[in-house]
């Protein structure tokens, strides 16, 4: 979309302005949108990938915006089918490096049905869902992740509707890659993205976004800095779940097979603390489940495992047949099989 897209040299180091289109951002002004693209634009020199083979897609809403503002290829899509148009993409240029961006909205409400199956195809995408749990382009209305009883333009007397947990939902759709993190949380949000980024298959980000005009304040429980070491759970593989400003608490199974919030030297010792595995999809499954008020709020990758990319098994199936009985002829497949003569 933006220009100057000439091959880069491997021996020309690009740096995060190469990465900044020539267009206005145009957000509201305080709008994590921002911080998320500051953020983005950081990592892509990391990744070693010149600018005309990085694409990135997006549907429709405030976050829909971002292919404007990456010197990239890129495309604005329709409403929810940003995983539609990047899985045809990836399929048929597998070189390519694709990102899918998309909001609440967008991607769980008309686009729900497009990124459950592109994430149970585990196409390899890289796929930044922002949740600010509310419509922003639209001017406030209530979203599929909004909290029950939230009251906004639509639903003036409190919503009735059970909101959908983003990372439960990518798990349970058999994504490879399952991941939070948090717009007010650079550094964080900067290692998530580059994890999911070194990730083959469908990598799925949800980022909490706050959106200061429609919904603001929505994640301060655990983004204030008075609160936020309690109200966070730091993900890290091969550490135990432990958090508090004095890293006192710890989180452990108990005899019912549930986990609690336990206090270091207290209630238990270190050993009893759960050790985080992003290959367990089990524990994976518990951690999305965690919630305030009784549990802090888990950011970090909650899954990570291997399996082939749907991307890849088609062209190696199309190589496979090819090899085997030559190119095809489409005539000749519209005259075969079941055909009938209507007289």
């Amino acid at each position: 979309m933006s220009a100057d897209l000439i091959p880069v040299s491997q021996k020309q180091a690009l740096t995060k302005k190469d990465f900044q289109s020539d267009q206005d951002v145009r957000w509201c002004p305080g709008c994590g949108d921002y911080a998320i693209l500051a953020q983005v634009q950081k990592l892509m020199p990391e990744l070693g990938i010149p600018r005309h083979d990085i694409v990135f897609i997006s549907g429709i809403g405030c976050s829909s915006r971002f292919p404007y503002y990456m010197n990239t290829y890129g495309m604005h899509s329709i409403h929810g089918r940003a995983p539609a148009f990047a899985t045809g993409l990836k399929a048929s240029r597998p070189e390519l490096s694709v990102w899918v961006v998309t909001g609440d909205g967008d991607g769980l409400s008309i686009g729900g049905n497009h990124m459950i199956h592109t994430l149970r195809r585990n196409v390899d995408l890289k796929i930044l869902l922002f949740n600010n749990r509310i419509y922003g382009l639209t001017k406030g209305q209530y979203s599929p992740t909004s909290e029950l009883g939230k009251k906004t333009k639509s639903t003036p007397y409190g919503s009735v509707d059970a909101p959908f947990s983003p990372a439960q939902l990518a798990l349970g759709a058999g994504s490879t890659f399952v991941a939070r993190s948090v717009d007010v949380e650079p550094p964080h949000l900067l290692s998530t993205l580059r994890a999911a980024a070194t990730h083959k298959g469908s990598a799925f980000v949800e980022i909490y976004q706050n959106c200061n005009v429609f919904n603001d304040g929505a994640y301060s429980y655990m983004t204030e800095k008075a609160v936020k070491a309690d109200a966070q759970l730091v993900l890290e593989p091969g550490k135990p779940l432990v958090f508090g400003k004095a890293k006192d608490k710890a989180i452990r199974m108990n005899a019912k097979l549930q986990p609690e919030v336990f206090t270091l030297g207290k209630d238990g010792d270190l050993s009893q603390a759960i050790v985080h595995d992003p290959t367990n999809e089990t524990l994976a499954w518990m951690l999305a489940h965690l919630a305030p008020p009784h549990f802090p709020t888990p950011i970090g990758v909650f899954r990570s495992v291997e399996r082939p990319a749907y991307d890849a098994l088609m062209n190696d199936q199309e190589k496979d047949v090819l090899a085997k009985k030559g190119k095809g002829d489409l005539q000749k497949l519209l005259n075969a099989g079941e055909t009938w003569v209507v007289k």
